[in-house]
């Protein structure tokens, strides 16, 4: 039986957009995969719509955002007919927002697409009092969605709005469904001997088709041909006219709307493809994936937290570093570029669309977002267990440690590489474990809760987490087990390790803290099912010490913590890497005395309440 998607987006074609192209040919791609792909969008419906394709008609459109009054009836009747077991939510758009109005909607698992945040500028007013409206049911979205797909990571970094859910996110580049083949190239509007460069998009102020007119306008050996149209055409062309000499052909023209065939036939034709976009509502970049199909180079702004400036240096087909709104450096990098470095470039770009930009490629990601949004159980039914295993730069003993495990009959292994540089979660791969690669750095608690989410997610009744430098010895974990019959949580103490340093530590976390363990930073340790659920939750995504906070995130919630000696590998135990200065343990007292002045403080709170 296959697996039925209903995507909720914007428009789709023949309405022209980069969001709306990608969502046309990811369904077409999801039907050739197999996949039982609907879509519910904003439009007129058309004769020749086939039946997977619903369009409800839009009454007004109001600050870019299309109304549709029955949008919410046909969100409704598209669920009941086809049954969806993901919905695809592609974001902005409002009309997701019913989502959160309807039982239907809400009993079925969320994938969100988050292809751009909504940026406001200072001097749009209304905007920014209509994102005020907006934001509370965006945020609720995001909460309801079991994944999140971000189209790369420096959007991911930057994003505000996704930053409290980081840990639901994925980072999957958009795609081009088949790579155009150039067409015969278009013999007018170019002029001879010059360097033929193309820009295409809508004429609106984030595009900064400005800075290039400006860059170009009046150069001897460039010419730039603008292909698009909107609300900033009279303004764009005032200002080629202002800046072509009198009597002189302008070496700039706006060429308007064009069609698909005459697009490509611009691209096939042109020497180099430039976006000088100026806000990161340019999130992607769709058009420079086509501009590499045509083997072109491409040079785009350095355009802080957009994916533009991503695409075309993790390609190398083209530079990324040309400045926003500086047209003189924009003039002089066109004015000395090497041919060769252009088809170089282009040649690049080409090559890294089969190899990173492939829409069956991209279909395949979507569908493990698929998966782990409807929680699919990965788990062997008999192994309940899971073993998280957080590591960064931990190749000399990843190898062994997943491979003593597996000895042990602990096939359940979850490596997080943590941005390691050496190789670690190859390595850790090849002995057979599960290996999650954040987009972001993590830390060590960042790592252990993403393998305790993952937990979660997968239908595991217990964890134990251990640390990748093969000091815990594995035989050990039986004695965690044993334990853990009579517990919630179980610590694997070692104090023979303890120096001066680490005693003085952890003697005044005893004093203020009222805990009696004798290891109080181990990382070696057993959580059941519902202290999984508690540190899953987003209260622990914001604890730094896992051995302090954690440990009282736990006994506030009522868990019974129980410690048991472990014994540890003797040639593994080193230097302490929390406590190797006293400027280190200062900080760990000064941390957790805050951490528990503040739970106290919320205790307190919580007790004068209940009176």
């Amino acid at each position: 039986m296959s697996l039925c998607v209903l995507h909720v987006g914007k428009y789709f074609p023949p309405a022209r957009g980069g969001m709306e192209s990608f969502l046309a040919d990811l369904i077409d791609e999801q039907h050739r995969q197999g996949i039982d792909a609907h879509a519910l969008v904003h439009g007129d419906p058309l004769p020749e719509d086939p039946s997977w394709l619903r369009r409800v008609p839009v009454q007004v459109s109001l600050i870019f955002a299309p109304i549709a009054v029955g949008f919410r009836a046909a969100f409704a009747r598209a669920i009941e007919e086809i049954r969806p077991d993901v919905l695809h939510l592609h974001m902005p758009n409002n009309a997701v927002f019913w989502a959160l109005t309807l039982p239907s909607a809400r009993q079925i698992p969320w994938v969100v697409h988050w292809h751009s945040d909504v940026l406001v500028s200072p001097s749009q007013k209304l905007l920014k009092w209509a994102y005020k409206m907006y934001r509370p049911f965006e945020q609720a979205v995001l909460d309801q969605a079991e994944r999140i797909v971000v189209t790369s990571p420096p959007y991911l970094a930057a994003s505000e709005p996704l930053s409290r859910w980081r840990d639901k996110c994925a980072v999957i580049p958009l795609a081009l469904k088949a790579f155009p083949v150039p067409e015969p190239a278009l013999s007018v509007n170019w002029m001879q001997g010059r360097l033929k460069i193309l820009s295409i998009g809508r004429l609106t102020y984030y595009k900064d088709f400005e800075t290039l007119i400006r860059a170009v306008c009046g150069a001897p050996a460039l010419q730039l041909q603008i292909l698009g149209s909107g609300e900033l055409k009279g303004l764009l062309q005032a200002l080629i006219d202002q800046l072509t000499a009198r009597g002189t052909t302008p070496n700039v023209q706006l060429q308007g709307e064009v069609s698909e065939s005459e697009k490509h036939q611009w691209l096939a034709s042109c020497d180099v493809f430039a976006l000088a976009s100026c806000e990161r509502t340019e999130a992607f970049g769709l058009v420079l994936l086509e501009a590499m199909a045509h083997g072109k180079a491409c040079l785009v702004s350095n355009l802080t937290g957009s994916g533009m400036p991503w695409v075309v240096a993790s390609s190398q087909a083209g530079l990324s570093h040309l400045p926003v709104g500086q047209p003189q450096i924009w003039r002089e990098t066109l004015n000395k570029v090497p041919a060769e470095d252009l088809q170089k470039w282009g040649q690049n770009g080409r090559a890294a669309l089969t190899q990173r930009f492939s829409m069956p490629a991209c279909a395949q990601m979507l569908n493990r977002q698929y998966k782990l949004a409807q929680a699919m159980p990965l788990a062997e039914p008999d192994k309940p267990l899971l073993i998280v295993i957080p590591a960064r730069d931990e190749a000399p003993t990843i190898g062994q440690v997943v491979s003593s495990l597996s000895a042990q009959g602990y096939k359940q292994v979850l490596v997080i590489d943590d941005h390691s540089k050496d190789g670690t979660g190859q390595i850790a791969l090849q002995a057979g474990a599960r290996v999650a690669r954040p987009v972001l750095p993590l830390g060590a608690w960042g790592g252990m809760q993403l393998g305790i989410r993952y937990a979660m997610a997968h239908g595991y009744l217990a964890v134990v987490t251990m640390d990748a430098d093969g000091q815990h010895e594995v035989s050990e974990i039986t004695a965690l087990l044993r334990v853990a019959r009579d517990s919630d949580v179980v610590i694997g103490a070692f104090p023979q390790r303890v120096s001066a340093l680490r005693r003085l530590a952890w003697q005044w976390f005893r004093l203020i803290a009222g805990f009696e363990m004798h290891d109080l930073t181990s990382g070696f340790r057993y959580y059941n099912h519902q202290a999984i659920a508690i540190l899953a939750g987003e209260e622990a995504t914001l604890i730094d010490y896992q051995d302090i906070g954690v440990l009282l995130l736990l006994r506030r919630a009522g868990m019974r913590i129980q410690e048991v000696p472990v014994t540890m590998n003797p040639r593994q135990v080193g230097e302490s890497k929390i406590f190797h200065s006293w400027l280190s343990v200062l900080r760990y007292m000064v941390t957790t005395t805050l951490l528990c002045f503040a739970r106290w403080q919320a205790d307190n709170a919580h007790a004068k309440s209940k009176k």
